[in-house]
């Protein structure tokens, strides 16, 4: 189903007096259930997941607020599989918080489908923060490390 037309759903839902409505078409079925909500406490829990379904940003204040934002180059994961710091077991890692990286370093190793896939970094700087632990499974696009 189209996002925007799901957007609308649950728009449509929040704003009468109905509290749940289900739709099946061809390539599935969607439920929608209107629950009020017990306790202001609730509500930026209920809103946050709507409002990223329809692709918003949601507003929060107070001791609930979103974190800071991230300054620095993110290496991501261009595979699922398993991040490794080194080239074998006992051996030192690629790099370490402070190493000086140039482009096309390797960095690290994600082992997929027993293939060692050694991953580059793609821009130049010093290394501030390592993002996974050794042994870590990893999925694709999840951030790796990050290059200042």
């Amino acid at each position: 189903m189209d996002l925007r037309k799901l957007k609308t759903l649950i728009d449509l839902v929040s704003e009468s007096n109905i509290s749940e409505l289900e739709i099946a078409e061809a390539d599935g079925k969607v439920r929608i259930v209107k629950t009020a909500a017990p306790a202001a406490v609730s509500a930026p829990a209920v809103a946050a997941p709507v409002a990223a379904l329809a692709g918003e940003a949601v507003e929060r204040t107070g001791a609930d607020s979103a974190p800071p934002v991230e300054t620095g180059h993110v290496v991501k994961s261009p595979m699922v599989g398993t991040f490794y710091r080194s080239a074998s077991p006992g051996t030192d890692p690629f790099i370490e918080i402070g190493s000086v990286v140039k482009v096309g370093q390797p960095v690290c190793i994600i082992e997929a489908m027993k293939i060692m896939n050694e991953i580059e970094t793609d821009v130049a700087g010093t290394i501030r923060e390592i993002l996974c632990e050794n042994g870590q499974a990893v999925e694709f696009g999840q951030p790796l490390f990050i290059v200042e």
